[in-house]
């Protein structure tokens, strides 16, 4: 491979209040030309060692270094409060998205809609999940932008919408879905995410409680797609959509199984930049965790952090920058080393390294996880530290791929409905690992499991609603699928239709041809049609037929 076509992480830049998505440009994690050239150290230095600007002792060599022991974690993966409660694909999606959040939910959207629409009929928890389920089948259906209009078609749109609700009823509650009382908000708040504050703190207590992850996890930043108007909405060039909502994560590295999230709503009300900022953010997400090896970019590596993590029995792998005062200054220097050169310096608990992938780069990476000078066999040699980082450092940036294959977010202008379609995709990914855990033989040999598990939520989010609808949809197509998700739901049921009560072979003719055929009392005229009789069973265009209500017909 070309030295040249190496990536590295920046060389310069502070630890602010911005992402380091704008700031850095990280390693691949493909690259595979990691080699090491040990750089000769006369006796005096490695006898008097390194110091760097904040005073630091570093050594050219490990004499002086402990040997990691790796700290136990215990058990891992789901725990057994999940375990107990799952039994089919919805039941995983169900531990997320709780009845108390549901409940919450139609409360406020009910209080919203009664304000706002003269027409408006109440909302229950049964409805609500259906209109979920739609949202989550328009994004399997990859339909996500579709307009809702199209969505609904005869034509063009897809029938288990249609056998729900009607778009009308759709489009009603998406206007007056609601999370809190606006009108008993505070008027004086700092907290930015007040009106989502409620659904966020009870789902991501959820997300803690469901999973345990594996040694290995990934600190880094997401983007919630949104353009509209959020007072700490962000610019950040190099993510997909580039604008939106970020949201700090930490993500098993085995999984992607997101554990902890932390939604950033901008400066405090002081208007000052926040020192730490990355640290701060690892050590929140982290909280709790014992065992574990931390893996991320250099927006949040620090030396102090580090030491923090060692302290509570986590380790640290990951870039850090060159302005680090903690840094020896002979890790900085380039000048006169070659390609795949790398340069080691130890503390008793602390590896760094410096290592130059092409000329005129240099990356630093530091670690609490290796203490010493490992290269791997091979013409490459590349560095162990360097070799575990690129491994680990994808798992956020899976999730993200992952959800965003299916996403149900949907085009809106308010940020809390951008917020709670995050919160449903996030929703769907989770119960989905947890769902493969328990039952690792469901769908194995199929590449779109993923895909069917999404599938069968949503369905099973809307059979409820389908179920119990009294009236049929106009359309025959959408009325037989009602008539057979109620047979299913309900065998013993009645029939829904006018002619339940008749013992006569009729209503067994009424099921709708696969093809339009020609109207049998149309002669002479080219009428082809999918109605039939209800009591012969005969092919009848609407010319032809009479329209009769349940209680006329009795």
């Amino acid at each position: 491979m070309d030295p040249d076509s190496e990536e590295s992480a920046p060389s310069s830049g502070d630890e602010s209040d911005t992402s380091s998505e704008e700031e850095t440009e990280e390693q691949e994690s493909g690259s595979d030309s990691y080699g090491s050239e040990s750089e000769s150290e006369s006796g005096e230095e490695e006898s008097a060692g390194w110091i760097s600007k904040n005073g630091t002792r570093w050594s050219p060599t490990n004499a002086e270094t402990f040997r990691y022991v790796p700290a136990a974690t215990g058990r891992t993966g789901p725990t057994l409060y999940a375990l107990a409660r799952i039994s089919d694909p919805l039941s995983s999606f169900s531990l997320f998205l709780t009845d108390d959040i549901i409940q919450h939910i139609v409360s406020m959207t009910n209080l919203q809609g009664r304000r706002a629409m003269a027409d408006w009929r109440d909302v229950d928890s049964d409805e609500l999940r259906a209109y979920v389920g739609l949202i989550i089948l328009a994004g399997v259906y990859r339909s996500r932008n579709e307009a809702t209009i199209s969505l609904w078609s005869e034509k063009s749109g897809r029938v288990i919408f249609r056998a729900t609700m009607s778009e009308k009823r759709f489009r009603h509650i998406t206007r007056a879905v609601r999370f809190d009382d606006r009108l008993a908000r505070p008027t004086h708040s700092d907290d930015k995410l007040g009106p989502f504050r409620k659904i966020w703190d009870m789902w991501t207590h959820r997300l803690e409680i469901m999973f345990l992850p594996n040694k290995d996890i990934c600190v880094d930043e997401q983007l919630v797609r949104f353009k509209g108007r959020c007072s700490f909405r962000q610019y950040m060039p190099k993510k997909p959509g580039r604008y939106g909502l970020k949201v700090w994560a930490v993500c098993d590295v085995e999984t992607s199984y997101a554990w902890r999230l932390q939604l950033y709503t901008g400066k405090a009300a002081t208007g000052r930049a926040e020192t730490n900022q990355g640290m701060r953010v690892v050590l929140e997400l982290t909280e709790g965790l014992q065992g574990h090896s931390v893996t991320c970019d250099n927006f949040f590596t620090s030396y102090p952090l580090s030491v923090e993590l060692l302290r509570r029995t986590n380790t640290l792998v990951g870039t850090i920058r060159k302005n680090k005062p903690e840094l020896p200054p002979e890790l900085l220097q380039t000048r006169g080393r070659g390609v795949f050169s790398s340069v080691f310096a130890f503390t008793s608990t602390h590896t760094a390294v410096s290592y130059v992938p092409r000329r005129g780069k240099n990356v630093l990476l530091l670690s609490s996880k290796h203490r010493t000078p490992g290269i791997c066999d091979g013409p490459k040699r590349k560095l162990h530290i360097i070799r575990d980082y690129n491994r680990c450092k994808g798992g956020v940036d899976k999730l993200d791929q992952a959800v965003n294959d299916y996403s149900c977010r949907r085009r809106t202008r308010r940020w809390l409905l951008a917020l709670f379609h995050h919160l449903l995709d996030i929703s769907l990914y989770n119960g989905y690992v947890l769902w493969t855990a328990v039952d690792p033989a469901w769908q194995r040999n199929k590449g779109y499991r993923r895909r069917v598990y999404i599938e069968q939520v949503g369905e099973a989010l809307v059979q409820p609603c389908i179920a119990r609808r009294e009236r049929l949809p106009r359309s025959v197509l959408t009325a037989e699928f009602v008539r057979q998700a109620q047979a299913a739901a309900s065998p013993d049921a009645a029939d829904p239709s006018p002619d339940a009560a008749d013992p006569s072979p009729g209503p067994s003719a009424a099921i709708k041809p696969k093809l339009r055929r020609q109207c049998q009392l149309c002669r002479g005229k080219r009428k082809r049609v999918y109605s039939v009789c209800h009591k012969c069973g005969n092919v009848t265009c609407r010319d032809h037929s009479l329209t009769t209500c349940r209680n006329c017909s009795t």
